[in-house]
C-alpha cells in the first residue's frame, strides 16, 4: 500500500480504537458477505478505490459471487439481493450520504423489518466504520495496487 504518512505507527493509540471497532464489527453475527457488501457500497460511494479493491478481494474470499460484485452500485434494479440486503444498501447510502438523504422514519421501519434493534445499531455502527476508513484512507493518499 502506497501512503502519505505511516499513520498506524505515528499514531498508534488511534488506530488500535479503530481496529477495536472492526473486531466489535465482525462479532456482530451480521453476515460475513453482507458486511462487506456494505463496505464496497459505501467505499464506491465515497470514491476510495482502496477500500473498494480490498473488500470485493474479501468477498470474493468469502464466496461473494461476480454478478453480486458487479452491479452491487445498481442494486434496486437486481432481483439477486434479498430485502434484507437491499434495506441495508439502502441504509448504507442514506448513512454515507446523510447531509443529503438523513434516515427518514420510513426507511427506518423498513429496515426494522429485517433487522431487530441491536442489530439495526450494529448496521449503523459498521455504516460509519467503513466511512471512517474511507476517510482516513482517501484523506492519507492510500491507492489501489496490485
Amino acid at each position: 500500500m502506497e501512503q502519505r504518512i505511516d499513520y498506524y505507527n505515528l499514531a498508534p493509540e488511534a488506530m488500535k480504537i479503530m481496529m477495536e471497532m472492526e473486531k466489535y464489527t465482525k462479532t456482530t453475527g451480521l453476515d460475513r458477505k453482507l458486511r462487506e457488501l456494505i463496505k464496497i457500497r459505501a467505499s464506491q460511494i465515497n470514491g476510495c478505490a482502496y477500500c473498494i479493491n480490498m473488500h470485493t478481494a474479501d468477498a470474493r474470499k468469502m464466496g461473494e459471487t461476480e454478478q453480486r460484485l458487479y452491479c452491487i452500485s445498481a442494486w434496486r434494479e437486481c432481483t439477486f439481493y434479498t430485502e434484507a440486503e437491499k434495506a441495508a444498501l439502502e441504509l448504507t447510502e442514506h448513512i454515507t450520504l446523510i447531509p443529503a438523504k438523513r434516515v427518514p422514519d420510513e426507511l427506518y421501519q423498513r429496515v426494522r423489518e429485517h433487522y431487530d434493534e441491536k442489530q439495526y445499531i450494529d448496521l449503523v455502527l459498521i455504516i460509519n466504520q467503513i466511512n471512517s476508513w474511507n476517510r482516513i484512507s482517501i484523506a492519507m493518499g492510500n491507492v489501489a495496487t496490485e
